[in-house]
């Protein structure tokens, strides 16, 4: 009797450990795959991913979110491929470069994977969802603050980022609305790659060649704090306003703390890759039907009165 009393135990521990085994098969697993921090917008969104997974997954038990990171599109495509061979069944892909990105994305989709990309399209539309910021609206709103801190009269200069489609919107953007007033002067555009040891050079460049220089409008926190250090090592007082974007911690703690030369800044936030997660979540449990094809998320100008609502300490961006 003693015997069958073992092996009945023993059998109930075998089937508990299948159960749990079956339980855990059972998880939909969601994969992420985003650059490597190799900015600070990118470290924000990596802080954003990790973030999403905690509160999704304690929201949505049943799911799994596995956060895969590249260097560079030939390190995201093999992560991509290794993220199919773990059985996802939707990829939620802030591409580094749309041309490498889309084959491999074009192949999960034929393996009827939900397919989520954020900030950055591919070549083709094939995409359930795109989630992306309003760069046009990002270099629009940079724009009208610009002017209205300016009092509609000035010179100013302008940092652009890396050449492609995203900075296209925003640069376009922000001069058709600096056109319509003709108090401003714009006096050069130039790129700054989205670098902060570039834009310290760039508006260095700017400094000597300028002697009178309004305000800068440099469009990207990162190449903000490179050219703040050249205007405090210049001493130069002219330059009134230096507006940068993305919502940096370090750059929305100067707002707060009312810094005359950078009194805003311009959202594009980096939460938008949890917003991809959601609606990869939310296409699933849809029978993989998505609810939304494409979901904007506009840009706001953080001044001193609501900067405190843009400032979180723990961040790492």
């Amino acid at each position: 009797m003693k015997k069958l009393f073992s092996l009945f135990g023993a059998a109930l521990l075998a089937f508990a450990v299948v159960s749990c085994g079956e339980a855990k098969a059972k998880k939909t697993k969601i994969g992420v795959s985003i650059p490597a921090a190799d900015h600070g917008w990118t470290g924000g969104v990596i802080y954003s991913a990790e973030s999403a997974k905690k509160k999704l997954e304690a929201a949505n038990p049943d799911f799994e979110i596995i956060i895969s990171t590249a260097r560079d599109a030939s390190e995201q495509v093999n992560k991509i491929e290794n993220l199919l061979v773990q059985g996802v069944k939707a990829v939620v892909v802030l591409p580094q470069e749309p041309g490498p990105l889309t084959n491999v994305c074009d192949m999960a989709k034929r393996e009827g994977v939900f397919l989520v990309t954020v900030d950055r399209g591919l070549e083709k539309p094939i995409q359930d969802v795109y989630v992306a910021g309003d760069n046009a609206g990002f270099g629009r709103t940079a724009a009208q603050a610009l002017v209205k801190a300016l009092d509609g009269r000035g010179d100013i200069l302008v940092m652009e980022g890396i050449p492609c489609v995203v900075n296209t919107d925003r640069v376009e953007a922000f001069k058709a609305e600096i056109a319509k007033n003709p108090g401003i002067r714009l006096l050069e555009s130039q790129s700054a790659y989205w670098d902060t040891e570039k834009g310290l050079k760039l508006m260095e460049n700017f400094l000597q060649k300028y002697p009178k220089i309004d305000a800068v409008w440099v469009g990207d926190d990162d190449v903000l704090i490179g050219a703040l250090k050249a205007l405090e090592e210049s001493k130069r007082q002219d330059v009134k306003l230096m507006l940068g974007g993305g919502g940096a911690k370090a750059i929305v703690k100067r707002v707060l703390d009312r810094d005359p030369v950078v009194q805003m800044t311009v959202t594009y936030p980096p939460k938008m890759i949890e917003i991809g997660i959601e609606s990869a979540i939310a296409g699933l449990k849809n029978g993989g039907k998505a609810k939304e094809a494409k979901i904007v998320i506009p840009s706001e100008v953080v001044t001193p009165e609501n900067a405190s609502e843009y400032y979180f300490p723990d961040s790492i961006y």
